[in-house]
């Protein structure tokens, strides 16, 4: 099996999943993570959060080198990589100013009711996220997705919503937010292309172990061999579909003592 090792590649969401969700805390995970890097094992992280968010996050978790994914799929960066096509980073669809562009036209021309990162000031993100400026400053730099806040009713969104289609764009819900992207973005179709490039890299198939804890870890979690659902505020609201021919588990642990559990439950099974 040590092999396997080898080609076993690791997707983790970060929020209530690797990090402790109110103290961002990564301690009970600290064990694996070294193990992990010892063994050359990729860590990637999939994440909602921005590139601009996520990078001193790597930086902290030791994980500088290693690609991750971004605003819910709609990016990957290649740090480390500079020889790719698609080096320092992968944007799947339009482009963010692009995106704002269109979403201001619609709203002038159709009177939609939202308001987006793009109208915020640092301030007013940090408000209505709970963000500190700092961390509001980074939620803004975005790259090729917008959330919004909706103060419409539900016709108008569905309204919206078409009109975002006739343009290659939808609407996702989020916690706190819709998020504008383009259409069949997701986090599994982020990790199905970063695995293609892997394999494309070193000419061998990748095992696939995923972790997150909510509804938007779904895609990935199925795009992967092992699937980890982490307990967590919403992972009774986690359903793979009845086609996934992948193994999942259950933890019943949250935060990283969870993510631990999981890798601990697949790694034993992989004789890792």
């Amino acid at each position: 099996m040590a092999d396997l090792a080898t080609q076993l590649i690791v997707f983790t969401d970060l929020d209530g999943s690797l990090l402790d969700h109110d103290t961002y805390s990564w301690e009970a995970a600290s064990a694996w993570l070294s193990r992990l890097k010892r063994l050359q094992i990729p860590i990637v992280i999939t994440t909602s959060k921005t590139a601009a968010e996520v990078t001193p996050l790597q930086q902290m978790l030791g994980l500088s080198d290693m690609p991750f994914i971004a605003e819910n799929g709609a990016l990957v960066s290649l740090p480390g990589w500079s020889s790719h096509a698609d080096y320092p980073r992968k944007i799947f669809n339009a482009d963010y100013p692009q995106i704002c562009r269109l979403l201001h036209n619609l709203r002038d021309k159709q009177r939609f009711a939202f308001r987006g990162f793009s109208d915020m000031s640092d301030e007013e993100v940090a408000d209505v996220t709970g963000l500190d400026l700092a961390g509001a400053a980074l939620a803004r730099c975005r790259e090729a997705s917008e959330p919004i806040q909706w103060r419409g009713d539900a016709v108008s969104l569905a309204a919206f919503r078409l009109c975002l289609r006739q343009h290659q764009l939808e609407l996702t819900q989020g916690g706190r937010f819709y998020h504008v992207m383009g259409c069949g973005i997701s986090k599994g179709n982020a990790v199905n292309w970063l695995k293609i490039q892997y394999e494309g890299q070193q000419q061998k198939k990748w095992v696939a172990i995923g972790l997150g804890d909510g509804p938007n870890d779904v895609s990935m979690l199925q795009a992967c061999r092992y699937a980890v659902v982490i307990k967590g505020q919403a992972s009774q609201n986690v359903q793979l579909p009845d086609d996934f021919n992948g193994e999942q588990f259950w933890t019943g642990a949250s935060g990283p003592a969870g993510w631990s559990e999981g890798l601990n439950y697949f790694l034993r099974e992989l004789i890792i």
